[in-house]
């Protein structure tokens, strides 16, 4: 998505609540550290009001999030929440239907999940999120 008021003011993704779910799923779920994860948001700036990043905005950064991947070459992406997978992925498909299996991006083998701060929210949701990371690292083992 975009920096929270936390992530602004460190300059760090993922630093509130939802930082240490995520680091959790990544840590203890995944058994990687998070210093071996890239994480990326979609805008590179906070929206007003902590509000979802408006169309122009995103395509105003969309070039930015482009050539981040290109330097990166990751060979998987997990997208976080709606507004990363739909952006992404370039589609109004809802997060519920776009999870649960493998999307390509440029030849890279995509994922999407629950934002953190959703599953903060929606703890029931947790369950598909640890099914989506599964396949996640079923992927990264192939």
């Amino acid at each position: 998505e975009a920096p929270g008021a936390d992530e602004d003011k460190q300059g760090i993704p993922f630093v509130g609540r939802a930082g240490r779910l995520l680091t959790d799923i990544i840590e203890k779920g995944m058994k990687i550290s998070r210093e071996d994860v890239y994480i990326l948001n979609v805008l590179k700036c906070r929206p007003p009001g902590n509000r979802n990043p408006l169309p122009d905005e995103v395509a105003n950064c969309r070039g930015y999030l482009e050539r981040q991947l290109e330097i990166l070459q990751p060979k998987f992406i997990c997208c976080l929440g709606t507004v990363a997978a739909q952006n992404l992925l370039e589609t109004t498909v809802a997060v519920g239907k776009l999870r649960g299996e493998v999307h390509d991006w440029r030849g890279i083998k995509v994922v999407v999940t629950y934002h953190p701060s959703y599953l903060l929210r929606n703890p029931a949701a947790k369950k598909y999120t640890w099914e989506d990371i599964q396949l996640l690292m079923k992927q990264m083992d192939a």
